[in-house]
């Protein structure tokens, strides 16, 4: 059954004017990957709520620090200390990786970051091919790496490879958040109530993990519970 505006604006309220927008993507998404009861609209609604800051970014930031880069990636981007861990460096009081060379030179960098920390993975190329930039996170859920965006592409019948902005409008962002949900069995797990294990997978790829913002994964299902009852 498609949900309403004020229901949106309900689980949602930071969304504003982008869920009039979102709206009518979200419903023919859901319509057409049967997210159709309440239990799984919640947890798509919670999960893309999480994953876009509550419908306000379809697109990777990737504007890191040094620091942000050591602690995100520490294995690329964080000074080892020599016996399998890192070096520490204080920030504003807490211990934190001491960046390497690596993550001083890119810092604040988006687009070198992108092409490296993406290089050669996900079907991308090495970092000099741009496949990093090119293929960064977009959608609700955000597809990632070129493999991912030729699969999705195939998926929604749309050109992906040459054109991944179109995951920024609304319609293909919602749809190939869908379609992801759609081809990793989510839909069963909704069914179960294994929420947080659908944030894992989101997050980590895998069950059995707690994913990075569980507290509000979980917030804002347990308000479409009852919003969507």
């Amino acid at each position: 059954m498609p949900i309403t505006q004020q229901q949106l604006l309900l689980i949602l309220p930071n969304a504003g004017p982008r869920a009039g927008i979102f709206l009518p993507a979200l419903n023919r998404a859901m319509l057409r990957f049967n997210i159709d009861t309440p239990r799984r609209q919640a947890a798509f609604i919670a999960q893309i709520g999480h994953e876009s800051g509550q419908l306000s970014r379809v697109s990777e930031n990737l504007n890191y620090s040094a620091d942000g880069l050591a602690n995100s990636w520490a294995p690329r981007y964080a000074e080892p200390d020599g016996k399998g861990g890192y070096l520490k460096v204080d920030v504003k009081g807490k211990a934190r990786n001491k960046p390497n060379a690596l993550a001083l030179s890119l810092a604040g960098k988006p687009e070198a970051i992108a092409n490296n920390v993406y290089a050669s993975r996900m079907g991308n190329g090495s970092p000099a091919t741009g496949d990093g930039w090119k293929y960064r996170g977009r959608g609700l859920i955000q597809v990632t790496g070129k493999s991912n965006f030729l699969a999705a592409g195939t998926a929604l019948q749309i050109d992906l490879l040459n054109q991944p902005e179109l995951l920024e409008q609304a319609e293909w962002a919602a749809m190939s958040a869908a379609h992801y949900w759609d081809a990793r069995g989510l839909n069963e797990l909704a069914d179960a109530g294994a929420f947080q294990d659908i944030g894992s997978i989101i997050n980590t790829g895998q069950r059995g993990r707690v994913p990075n913002g569980q507290d509000d994964r979980q917030a804002l299902y347990e308000k479409a519970l009852k919003v969507l009852a």
